[in-house]
């Protein structure tokens, strides 16, 4: 991993963020589960989209990449009978497969790298067995999962990641019994659940929600189809950041109407005080207004919290973040991580168990950061030189390649200045 060396700089024009990476993990998943031909884009190759495309591949669908389309065939999806499956970093293919290998009676051995080995799976090692699937694992990765998953009633915590209640509502609408997930603690990031029953739906798979959880009838069947892939609220968070900073930035491709549950920061932009201006061809203007202070609720918008913090940073007055736990499991622990990093460039910020406290200040000063091989606090201190009055340098500059290979290019392109010569 290398450095990237951020000068300070204003950002401004026009752009089109990447596809949605968490529409595209479950529209692959369900294009792959579907018995025929699906047509899927745009696509961007980040390495987590390419984990879960080698994966689904692994089990025995056919996929094709071409000028930022993906040809799917899922007629001989689940019919191996052995399986390596290699997630990567990424939590999401992880999550997502183990139920999908285990109601195929897939012997799969899941392994990862970075962080994920260590990142939880202990839901399904309690509750899998109880429906037909054996689990085998000393710890995290690698996990062997063996037999075959039946239907019946799935008692899932709500509070530790909505992607156990994701990758079970994929898998189980295709065994023949009827099966229930009954959520046990309040749920977070329910949005992301209100996505995955909406793309479900969009292949021909429905699900029911009562005030348990969610019913799924069994025996159902994926129907191919050509699906778009919406722009990605989560990568446009950086780029509004930078906007509210200083500047103006037109974002082109983001549904307003979106199930994305990071269409959010939308809202928590125009409460921090920056300029939101709508246009009628469906994009939107953000510049820079007076900042102020916010109270914020991170249980629906983990993934936003390090874009956050760096315009809260130079709010007025002081933010408190809640809820926001969980941030310590992802690819870092992404709270200490902005902690640490921040104050190296003079803010003032401070760690809580579930949050952070971050009073603002006039402006940054350059330094050295780590970005903790984590791509959104990579990207989260690349805008962060939009607020500097020196350069910022970066580790670990390629860990954007799990989610945004194309960051620094975009970055560039509206104005950003760095040492690295790109394209």
């Amino acid at each position: 991993m290398s450095d990237i060396v951020v000068k300070p700089c204003t950002l401004g024009g026009r752009l089109s963020v990447p596809p949605s990476k968490s529409a595209a993990h479950r529209a692959i998943i369900c294009a792959s589960l579907a018995k025929g031909k699906s047509i899927l884009s745009p696509v961007e190759l980040s390495d987590d989209i390419s984990a879960t495309i080698n994966c689904m591949k692994k089990l025995g669908a056919e996929i094709e990449y071409k000028d930022k389309t993906l040809y799917v065939d899922g007629t001989n999806t689940l019919t191996v009978k052995k399986a390596v499956l290699d997630c990567g970093e990424s939590g999401s293919t992880l999550r997502f497969l183990i139920p999908a290998a285990a109601v195929g009676g897939v012997e799969a051995e899941f392994v990862g790298h970075g962080r994920l080995p260590q990142r939880p799976v202990g839901i399904y090692l309690e509750e899998l067995p109880k429906h037909g699937a054996l689990c085998k694992t000393e710890g995290g990765l690698p996990l062997t999962v063996s037999g075959r998953l039946g239907g019946g009633t799935y008692s899932i915590p709500g509070n530790v990641s909505s992607q156990f209640v994701t990758g079970l509502l994929l898998s189980l609408a295709l065994i023949e019994e009827d099966s229930e997930i009954i959520i046990t603690t309040p749920l977070q990031s329910k949005s992301y659940i209100a996505m995955t029953v909406g793309i479900m739906r969009d292949f021909g798979v429905t699900v029911s929600e009562n005030e348990n959880g969610y019913y799924i009838k069994g025996n159902q069947k994926y129907t191919p189809r050509s699906y778009t892939i919406e722009g990605d609220w989560s990568q446009a968070a950086f780029f509004m950041t930078a906007a509210a900073l200083g500047g103006s930035i037109t974002i082109d491709n983001l549904n307003m109407r979106s199930q994305q549950g990071d269409k959010a920061c939308i809202d928590i932009y125009k409460k921090i005080g920056a300029d939101i201006t709508y246009s009628d061809d469906g994009s939107f203007t953000i510049t820079k207004n007076r900042l102020n202070a916010v109270d914020i609720d991170a249980s629906d918008i983990p993934d936003m919290i390090p874009a956050l913090c760096v315009v809260c940073a130079l709010c007025e007055g002081t933010t408190t973040i809640r809820n926001a736990q969980r941030l310590r499991i992802k690819e870092s622990d992404r709270l200490l991580a902005m902690q640490k990093g921040l104050s190296e460039l003079g803010a003032d910020i401070k760690e809580t168990e579930d949050g952070l406290i971050i009073t603002g200040v006039k402006r940054l000063h350059g330094g050295m950061v780590s970005g903790c091989n984590d791509h959104r606090i990579v990207m989260s201190f690349a805008v962060a030189a939009c607020a500097c009055d020196g350069d910022i340098t970066i580790s670990d500059r390629e860990s954007i390649n799990k989610s945004y290979p194309s960051f620094f290019e975009d970055f560039m392109k509206l104005g950003g200045v760095t040492d690295v010569k790109l394209g």
